[in-house]
Protein backbone atom coordinates (compact mmCIF):
# COMPACT_ATOMS: atom_id res chain seq x y z
CA UNK A 1 0.00 0.00 0.00
CA UNK A 2 2.59 2.46 0.72
CA UNK A 3 4.49 1.53 -2.25
CA UNK A 4 1.49 2.14 -4.59
CA UNK A 5 0.59 5.68 -3.02
CA UNK A 6 4.60 6.47 -3.32
CA UNK A 7 4.74 5.30 -6.41
CA UNK A 8 1.41 7.33 -7.41
CA UNK A 9 2.42 10.73 -5.59
CA UNK A 10 6.12 10.69 -8.11
CA UNK A 11 3.53 10.18 -10.80
CA UNK A 12 1.96 13.46 -9.82
CA UNK A 13 4.85 15.09 -9.16
CA UNK A 14 5.69 14.65 -12.71
CA UNK A 15 2.79 15.64 -14.27
CA UNK A 16 2.56 18.79 -12.45
CA UNK A 17 6.06 19.45 -13.77
CA UNK A 18 4.89 18.84 -16.71
CA UNK A 19 1.97 21.26 -16.71
CA UNK A 20 3.87 24.16 -15.02
CA UNK A 21 6.36 23.67 -17.76
CA UNK A 22 3.92 23.87 -20.97
CA UNK A 23 2.44 26.61 -18.98
CA UNK A 24 5.47 28.55 -18.44
CA UNK A 25 6.51 28.33 -22.33
CA UNK A 26 3.06 28.82 -23.91
CA UNK A 27 2.75 31.85 -21.93
CA UNK A 28 6.29 33.80 -23.16
CA UNK A 29 5.35 32.21 -26.84
CA UNK A 30 1.94 34.12 -27.15
CA UNK A 31 1.86 37.76 -28.58
CA UNK A 32 1.92 41.13 -26.45
CA UNK A 33 3.80 42.31 -23.43
CA UNK A 34 1.94 42.10 -20.30
CA UNK A 35 4.16 44.92 -19.04
CA UNK A 36 3.67 48.16 -21.92
CA UNK A 37 2.85 51.08 -21.27
CA UNK A 38 -0.65 50.53 -22.54
CA UNK A 39 -1.42 48.40 -19.92
CA UNK A 40 -1.06 51.12 -17.44
CA UNK A 41 1.35 48.81 -15.23
CA UNK A 42 3.31 51.36 -13.02
CA UNK A 43 7.33 51.30 -13.15
CA UNK A 44 7.05 50.18 -9.19
CA UNK A 45 5.62 46.66 -10.64
CA UNK A 46 8.05 46.29 -13.80
CA UNK A 47 10.86 46.75 -11.80
CA UNK A 48 9.39 44.28 -9.16
CA UNK A 49 8.78 41.58 -11.77
CA UNK A 50 12.44 42.18 -13.23
CA UNK A 51 13.71 41.66 -9.83
CA UNK A 52 11.79 38.47 -9.11
CA UNK A 53 11.53 36.36 -12.23
CA UNK A 54 14.53 37.65 -14.51
CA UNK A 55 12.42 39.22 -17.02
CA UNK A 56 15.67 40.33 -18.33
CA UNK A 57 17.41 37.11 -19.06
CA UNK A 58 16.96 34.37 -21.57
CA UNK A 59 13.48 32.93 -21.36
CA UNK A 60 15.06 29.52 -20.71
CA UNK A 61 17.44 31.08 -17.48
CA UNK A 62 13.48 32.29 -16.46
CA UNK A 63 12.27 29.15 -16.47
CA UNK A 64 14.41 27.83 -13.94
CA UNK A 65 14.58 30.69 -11.96
CA UNK A 66 10.37 30.14 -12.09
CA UNK A 67 10.51 26.54 -11.48
CA UNK A 68 12.98 26.99 -8.22
CA UNK A 69 10.80 29.53 -6.85
CA UNK A 70 7.51 26.77 -7.74
CA UNK A 71 9.81 24.45 -5.76
CA UNK A 72 10.05 26.20 -2.74
CA UNK A 73 6.36 27.61 -3.17
CA UNK A 74 6.42 30.46 -4.79
CA UNK A 75 4.26 31.64 -7.40
CA UNK A 76 5.71 35.17 -7.78
CA UNK A 77 4.02 38.57 -8.52
CA UNK A 78 0.88 39.79 -10.37
CA UNK A 79 1.60 41.43 -13.26
CA UNK A 80 -1.37 43.60 -12.77
CA UNK A 81 -2.39 44.04 -9.63
CA UNK A 82 0.65 46.28 -8.03
CA UNK A 83 2.76 44.64 -5.20
CA UNK A 84 0.40 41.28 -4.40
CA UNK A 85 1.88 38.58 -5.07
CA UNK A 86 0.32 34.94 -6.39
CA UNK A 87 0.30 32.80 -3.37
CA UNK A 88 -1.89 35.61 -1.65
CA UNK A 89 -4.53 35.69 -4.82
CA UNK A 90 -4.99 32.10 -4.59
CA UNK A 91 -4.63 32.01 -0.30
CA UNK A 92 -8.00 34.48 -0.47
CA UNK A 93 -9.64 33.30 -2.85
CA UNK A 94 -9.80 29.69 -3.80
CA UNK A 95 -11.46 28.95 -0.37
CA UNK A 96 -14.21 30.54 -2.11
CA UNK A 97 -13.82 28.35 -4.89
CA UNK A 98 -13.28 25.57 -2.95
CA UNK A 99 -16.62 25.86 -0.81
CA UNK A 100 -18.74 26.29 -4.38
CA UNK A 101 -16.77 22.86 -5.83
CA UNK A 102 -17.56 20.82 -2.79
CA UNK A 103 -21.35 22.04 -2.81
CA UNK A 104 -21.18 21.12 -6.51
CA UNK A 105 -19.68 17.35 -5.74
CA UNK A 106 -21.84 16.66 -3.39
CA UNK A 107 -25.67 18.00 -5.35
CA UNK A 108 -23.80 15.98 -8.75
CA UNK A 109 -22.79 12.58 -6.49
CA UNK A 110 -26.10 12.32 -4.51
CA UNK A 111 -28.61 12.86 -7.58
CA UNK A 112 -26.11 10.96 -9.76
CA UNK A 113 -26.39 8.00 -7.33
CA UNK A 114 -30.30 8.68 -6.37
CA UNK A 115 -31.92 9.21 -10.14
CA UNK A 116 -29.25 6.20 -11.30
CA UNK A 117 -30.26 4.03 -9.29
CA UNK A 118 -34.49 4.98 -10.14
CA UNK A 119 -33.74 4.48 -13.53
CA UNK A 120 -32.64 1.12 -13.01
CA UNK A 121 -35.43 0.17 -10.54
CA UNK A 122 -37.98 1.68 -13.11
CA UNK A 123 -36.30 0.68 -16.24
CA UNK A 124 -38.15 1.40 -19.43
CA UNK A 125 -40.97 3.08 -17.51
CA UNK A 126 -41.97 6.51 -17.69
CA UNK A 127 -39.29 7.99 -14.45
CA UNK A 128 -36.65 5.85 -16.71
CA UNK A 129 -37.70 7.90 -19.62
CA UNK A 130 -38.22 11.02 -18.23
CA UNK A 131 -35.07 11.23 -16.29
CA UNK A 132 -33.01 9.86 -19.51
CA UNK A 133 -34.24 13.02 -21.43
CA UNK A 134 -33.23 14.86 -19.09
CA UNK A 135 -29.91 13.44 -18.53
CA UNK A 136 -29.16 13.93 -22.25
CA UNK A 137 -29.89 17.86 -21.76
CA UNK A 138 -27.41 17.91 -18.82
CA UNK A 139 -24.55 15.96 -20.69
CA UNK A 140 -24.86 18.52 -24.34
CA UNK A 141 -25.86 21.92 -22.89
CA UNK A 142 -22.57 23.74 -21.44
CA UNK A 143 -22.12 25.02 -18.01
CA UNK A 144 -22.50 29.06 -19.00
CA UNK A 145 -26.11 28.24 -20.41
CA UNK A 146 -27.18 26.52 -17.36
CA UNK A 147 -25.73 29.51 -15.75
CA UNK A 148 -27.73 32.12 -17.53
CA UNK A 149 -30.78 30.16 -18.00
CA UNK A 150 -30.29 29.80 -13.54
CA UNK A 151 -29.62 33.51 -13.55
CA UNK A 152 -32.96 34.82 -15.68
CA UNK A 153 -35.05 32.28 -14.14
CA UNK A 154 -33.81 34.15 -10.44
CA UNK A 155 -34.56 37.34 -11.98
CA UNK A 156 -38.15 36.32 -12.70
CA UNK A 157 -39.15 34.54 -9.31
CA UNK A 158 -38.19 37.44 -7.80
CA UNK A 159 -39.94 39.65 -9.63
CA UNK A 160 -43.49 37.53 -9.43
CA UNK A 161 -42.56 36.83 -5.77
CA UNK A 162 -42.20 40.73 -5.06
CA UNK A 163 -38.86 40.02 -2.81
CA UNK A 164 -35.81 38.57 -3.63
CA UNK A 165 -36.26 34.52 -2.87
CA UNK A 166 -32.60 34.11 -3.55
CA UNK A 167 -29.91 36.11 -4.44
CA UNK A 168 -29.55 36.40 -8.38
CA UNK A 169 -25.24 37.28 -7.76
CA UNK A 170 -23.12 37.77 -5.22
CA UNK A 171 -21.42 35.70 -2.23
CA UNK A 172 -21.77 35.65 1.86
CA UNK A 173 -24.45 33.42 2.91
CA UNK A 174 -25.74 30.06 1.72
CA UNK A 175 -28.69 31.30 -0.29
CA UNK A 176 -25.93 32.47 -2.53
CA UNK A 177 -24.26 29.34 -3.51
CA UNK A 178 -27.35 27.11 -3.85
CA UNK A 179 -27.32 28.05 -7.49
CA UNK A 180 -24.56 28.32 -8.66
CA UNK A 181 -23.27 25.11 -7.09
CA UNK A 182 -26.81 23.32 -8.73
CA UNK A 183 -25.35 25.06 -11.53
CA UNK A 184 -22.02 23.63 -11.76
CA UNK A 185 -22.80 20.24 -10.51
CA UNK A 186 -25.93 19.87 -13.24
CA UNK A 187 -23.45 18.34 -15.75
CA UNK A 188 -21.40 16.17 -13.91
CA UNK A 189 -24.89 14.67 -11.78
CA UNK A 190 -26.25 14.05 -16.01
CA UNK A 191 -23.20 11.80 -16.26
CA UNK A 192 -22.87 9.59 -13.03
CA UNK A 193 -26.48 9.30 -13.53
CA UNK A 194 -25.79 7.75 -16.80
CA UNK A 195 -23.06 5.45 -15.32
CA UNK A 196 -24.80 4.66 -12.42
CA UNK A 197 -28.13 3.36 -14.01
CA UNK A 198 -25.30 1.10 -16.63
CA UNK A 199 -23.99 -0.63 -13.30
CA UNK A 200 -26.84 -0.85 -11.54
CA UNK A 201 -28.38 -2.69 -14.66
CA UNK A 202 -25.41 -5.09 -14.51
CA UNK A 203 -25.77 -5.41 -11.08
CA UNK A 204 -29.21 -6.71 -10.98
CA UNK A 205 -28.97 -9.57 -13.33
CA UNK A 206 -25.52 -10.83 -11.75
CA UNK A 207 -25.24 -14.35 -9.89
CA UNK A 208 -25.22 -13.38 -6.09
CA UNK A 209 -28.08 -10.60 -6.82
CA UNK A 210 -30.06 -14.17 -7.65
CA UNK A 211 -28.74 -16.02 -5.05
CA UNK A 212 -29.97 -13.58 -2.52
CA UNK A 213 -33.55 -12.98 -3.98
CA UNK A 214 -33.23 -17.53 -3.68
CA UNK A 215 -32.14 -17.53 -0.02
CA UNK A 216 -35.24 -14.90 0.61
CA UNK A 217 -33.50 -11.74 1.56
CA UNK A 218 -35.30 -8.69 1.79
CA UNK A 219 -35.58 -6.65 -1.03
CA UNK A 220 -34.38 -3.56 0.60
CA UNK A 221 -31.47 -5.52 1.91
CA UNK A 222 -30.62 -6.48 -1.56
CA UNK A 223 -30.79 -3.34 -2.68
CA UNK A 224 -28.90 -1.45 -0.23
CA UNK A 225 -25.95 -4.33 0.17
CA UNK A 226 -25.45 -5.77 -2.41
CA UNK A 227 -26.92 -3.72 -5.55
CA UNK A 228 -26.34 -0.12 -4.31
CA UNK A 229 -23.11 -0.56 -2.89
CA UNK A 230 -21.34 -2.59 -6.08
CA UNK A 231 -22.71 -0.64 -8.58
CA UNK A 232 -21.30 2.83 -7.03
CA UNK A 233 -17.75 1.92 -7.54
CA UNK A 234 -17.56 2.48 -10.66
CA UNK A 235 -18.83 6.38 -9.87
CA UNK A 236 -16.17 6.87 -7.44
CA UNK A 237 -13.73 6.12 -10.20
CA UNK A 238 -14.93 9.28 -11.80
CA UNK A 239 -14.58 11.32 -9.11
CA UNK A 240 -11.56 12.57 -9.82
CA UNK A 241 -12.35 13.58 -13.42
CA UNK A 242 -15.61 14.81 -12.02
CA UNK A 243 -13.41 17.49 -9.72
CA UNK A 244 -11.75 18.50 -12.90
CA UNK A 245 -14.84 19.51 -14.59
CA UNK A 246 -16.45 21.06 -12.02
CA UNK A 247 -13.12 22.64 -11.37
CA UNK A 248 -13.04 23.97 -15.09
CA UNK A 249 -16.62 24.72 -15.06
CA UNK A 250 -16.93 26.87 -12.15
CA UNK A 251 -14.12 29.47 -14.45
CA UNK A 252 -17.75 30.80 -15.93
CA UNK A 253 -20.42 30.58 -13.28
CA UNK A 254 -18.59 32.01 -10.64
CA UNK A 255 -17.81 35.23 -13.58
CA UNK A 256 -21.79 34.55 -14.42
CA UNK A 257 -23.15 35.04 -10.52
CA UNK A 258 -20.25 37.67 -9.36
CA UNK A 259 -18.58 34.86 -7.31
CA UNK A 260 -15.13 35.99 -5.81
CA UNK A 261 -13.83 32.48 -6.47
CA UNK A 262 -10.20 31.56 -7.73
CA UNK A 263 -11.59 31.08 -11.10
CA UNK A 264 -13.03 34.51 -11.89
CA UNK A 265 -9.64 35.88 -10.73
CA UNK A 266 -7.92 33.18 -14.17
CA UNK A 267 -10.78 34.62 -16.19
CA UNK A 268 -9.51 38.28 -16.03
CA UNK A 269 -5.31 36.96 -15.73
CA UNK A 270 -5.89 35.35 -19.23
CA UNK A 271 -7.59 38.72 -20.32
CA UNK A 272 -5.21 41.20 -18.68
CA UNK A 273 -2.67 39.30 -20.10
CA UNK A 274 -1.09 38.42 -16.25
CA UNK A 275 1.54 35.89 -16.88
CA UNK A 276 2.07 35.50 -13.26
CA UNK A 277 -1.45 34.83 -11.92
CA UNK A 278 -1.92 32.52 -15.19
CA UNK A 279 1.01 30.52 -14.82
CA UNK A 280 0.44 30.14 -10.91
CA UNK A 281 -3.79 28.96 -10.99
CA UNK A 282 -2.86 26.59 -13.79
CA UNK A 283 0.15 24.85 -11.92
CA UNK A 284 -2.03 25.41 -8.40
CA UNK A 285 -5.31 23.71 -10.33
CA UNK A 286 -2.82 21.67 -11.87
CA UNK A 287 -1.78 19.87 -8.36
CA UNK A 288 -4.87 20.39 -6.75
CA UNK A 289 -6.41 18.05 -9.73
CA UNK A 290 -3.76 15.31 -9.07
CA UNK A 291 -3.91 14.93 -5.66
CA UNK A 292 -7.58 14.50 -5.72
CA UNK A 293 -7.19 11.83 -8.37
CA UNK A 294 -4.95 9.98 -6.49
CA UNK A 295 -7.01 9.93 -2.87
CA UNK A 296 -9.87 8.46 -5.49
CA UNK A 297 -7.55 5.81 -6.07
CA UNK A 298 -6.93 4.88 -2.68
CA UNK A 299 -10.43 5.31 -1.50
CA UNK A 300 -11.51 2.82 -4.39
CA UNK A 301 -9.53 0.07 -2.60
CA UNK A 302 -10.53 1.12 0.90
CA UNK A 303 -14.43 0.55 -0.67
CA UNK A 304 -13.77 -2.24 -2.06
CA UNK A 305 -12.02 -4.73 -0.64
CA UNK A 306 -11.45 -6.95 -3.57
CA UNK A 307 -9.13 -3.91 -4.71
CA UNK A 308 -5.18 -4.71 -3.47
CA UNK A 309 -2.65 -2.35 -3.99
CA UNK A 310 0.62 -3.77 -4.53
Amino acid sequence: MIRYVLWRLLQGVITVWFIATVTFFVMHNLPGDPLADDKAVSEKIRENLEAKLGLDKPVVQQYFIYMRNMVGGDFGLSFVHENRRVNEIIRDHFPVSAILGILAIVIAGFGGILWGALTALYRNRWPDIAIILLVILGISVPSFVFATVGQLALVTINNLAGFEVLPVAGWGTVAHMLIPALVLGLGTMAFLTRLMRTSMLEIVSSDFVRTAKAKGVPMAQIFSRHQLRNAVLPVVTVLGPSIAGITTGGFVVENVFGIPGLGRYFVLAVQQNDYGVIMGTTVFYGAFLVLMVILVDILYAVIDPRVRLE
